[in-house]
C-alpha cells in the first residue's frame, strides 16, 4: 500500500492543472491524494471540478479581509485542520506573505508558464516571442517568498513554430503543464527531491529539474 501525501490544492479559476492532478491521485500508486481544494474566488469552476470529484472545498475571499497577513491566516487554519502536508497553487492568483511561504518551505508548489529564470511575472508567451525564445514552456518549482522563485523539480520545454501566436503557445504550454505537474508533485510526495550542501536541487538523486519536451 502506498502512502499518501495530504495535498490541498490552491486556485482562482478554472482549475484544469486541479483537473490534472486529481487525475492522477485516482492511480493506485500515485503517492499523493488530493484532500483540499480552496478558492479565493466563490465562482472558481474548479470548484465545480472539486465538487464533482468528491473533494471537499473552502472559498476565502481575499476582499473579506483587511490585509494580506489576515488572508494568509484563515488559509493556514483550513490547511491545519485538514491535517494537509504539501499545498500546489494551481492558478491562485494572490501573491502569499513571507510568513506564508517560509511556514510551507519544501512543501509548496507552484507551475509558472516559461523555462524559469526566463519570464518571471506576467505575459510571459508574448514576452517569449518578442525574444523570439528558440525554447518556452512551463516549470514546476517550490515556492519561496520571491516572485516566481525556488528550486525548479520539472519543466515542460518545447520550440516555438516560425508562425507561432500567442494562443499557439498557451496551448502548448497547458498540455505539457497537465504532465508536468503531477510529476512533480509525485515526485515531492514520494521523497524524491532533496536539496544538497550546495543548495543544488536533486530529483532522485540526481541534478534537477526533470525535462519534459514535446
Amino acid at each position: 500500500m502506498v502512502s499518501k501525501k495530504r495535498v490541498a490544492v490552491l486556485i482562482s479559476g478554472g482549475g484544469t492543472n486541479l483537473q490534472a492532478l486529481m487525475d492522477a491521485a485516482l492511480e493506485p500508486d500515485y503517492p499523493a491524494r488530493i484532500v483540499l481544494v480552496i478558492s479565493n474566488k466563490p465562482d472558481a469552476f474548479g470548484l465545480t471540478r472539486a465538487a464533482r470529484a468528491q473533494i471537499p472545498t473552502r472559498v476565502i475571499n481575499h476582499r473579506d479581509y483587511p490585509d494580506r497577513t489576515e488572508f494568509d491566516a484563515r488559509i493556514q487554519e483550513e490547511l491545519e485542520g485538514a491535517d494537509i502536508e504539501l499545498v500546489c497553487l494551481a492558478g491562485f492568483m494572490r501573491i502569499l506573505t513571507p510568513g506564508f511561504v517560509t511556514a510551507w518551505s519544501g512543501r509548496m508548489l507552484n507551475i509558472h508558464p516559461s523555462l524559469l529564470p526566463a519570464y518571471k511575472g506576467l505575459n510571459t508567451h508574448a514576452r517569449a516571442l518578442a525574444d523570439r525564445a528558440e525554447r518556452h514552456g512551463c516549470s514546476v518549482h517550490l515556492v519561496e517568498p520571491a516572485l516566481d522563485s525556488g528550486p525548479v523539480l520539472v519543466q515542460g520545454s518545447f520550440a516555438p513554430g516560425p508562425d507561432a501566436t500567442v494562443e499557439d503557445l498557451a496551448a502548448q504550454v497547458h498540455r505539457l503543464e497537465h504532465r508536468a505537474y503531477p510529476l512533480a508533485l509525485s515526485l515531492l510526495a514520494s521523497g524524491g527531491v532533496t536539496i544538497d550542501a550546495a543548495g543544488q536541487i536533486l530529483i532522485e538523486g540526481a541534478p534537477g529539474p526533470r525535462i519534459l519536451k514535446s
